[in-house]
């Protein structure tokens, strides 16, 4: 494929019309319904969203416990709602009260616990670096979101299919073909399909739901006349090195995609092999510090 080629991407509505059957995805929450409609006021209604959030005690901990993440380098600490809100603005506000809501969709969320802390690290480690390189011009809140976001359709397979499982550890120890493809050799679907969908169903940007689409394309981050919006690109490639650099830091969770989008991820960044490893030793510092 040529450098100069352009890719026609197909809308995400159309990729995944036929997976609304196969796959039951989690409706959107209400209070997210409620939280766009005040945000959508002449004048948006702060104390409003913090008495939503307040009737939850768990989305409430969970949103203060965002707020005062490192990556957001906010100099204060939220101790209530309202100084999260305002810590974070309503915007931040509804795409974290999606992440945490995302996660309590699931009954037997515990069963999942090694995935909703890598997610987390990973989440916390992409919001860093979107503040830390520059030339991303990604908001680490962004990054963050997307770092949370990233793989959530894992989760919806693994609750439909039982055999997902099998599928999903070929597809982190293969070497040649693409995650995605792995995925599409045992389901008529993948996991970044489903997680784009509820993406778009959850109220995310178009340009996280195409990063989600795409996260595992290497020719989606290489290709500057791809049609994939610049945005998306330097979502994934954020969130790829932020899982790479959380590999080599827990020597967890060991993956072969590092080998097939590394080097497209740096090229993108702008980062080198001696960059790569100021980064590792600054990110095992970090991770440190962050509260899961």
């Amino acid at each position: 494929m040529t450098a100069d080629k352009v890719i026609d991407w197909p809308p995400v509505e159309g990729v995944l019309a036929h997976s609304i059957k196969i796959v039951d995805i989690p409706p959107r929450p209400a209070i997210m319904d409620r939280i766009r409609a005040a945000m959508n006021e002449d004048i948006p209604n702060f104390n409003y969203v913090g008495q939503l959030i307040s009737a939850d005690v768990s989305l409430a901990a969970g949103l203060i416990k965002t707020a005062n993440s490192p990556y957001f380098g906010f100099r204060s600490r939220a101790r209530t709602i309202n100084e999260a809100l305002l810590m974070l603005g309503l915007d931040a506000t509804c795409r974290a009260v999606a992440a945490l809501c995302f996660r309590q969709s699931f009954p037997d969320s515990a069963r999942y616990e090694r995935f909703w802390d890598a997610s987390a690290r990973i989440a916390a480690l992409s919001g860093w670096l979107a503040g830390r390189l520059e030339k991303s011009k990604i908001r680490p809140d962004n990054a963050y979101t997307f770092g949370l976001f990233r793989d959530c359709g894992i989760i919806i397979l693994l609750c439909r299919f039982p055999d997902y499982a099998a599928s999903l550890a070929r597809a982190n120890q293969n070497a040649e073909l693409s995650f995605t493809s792995v995925e599409q050799l045992d389901f008529p679907t993948d996991h970044s399909v489903i997680g784009a969908l509820l993406a778009q169903n959850w109220w995310l940007s178009d340009e996280m739901c195409q990063a989600i689409r795409y996260h595992h394309d290497r020719h989606a981050i290489d290709m500057f006349d791809s049609g994939l919006a610049m945005g998306s690109r330097y979502l994934i490639a954020l969130s790829q090195t932020a899982e790479y650099l959380l590999q080599q830091v827990s020597g967890a969770s060991q993956t072969r995609e590092w080998e097939k989008l590394g080097s497209s991820c740096l090229r993108l960044l702008n980062l080198d092999a001696d960059d790569l490893t100021e980064l590792c030793v600054e990110a095992g510092a970090l991770l440190k510090t962050v509260d899961y």
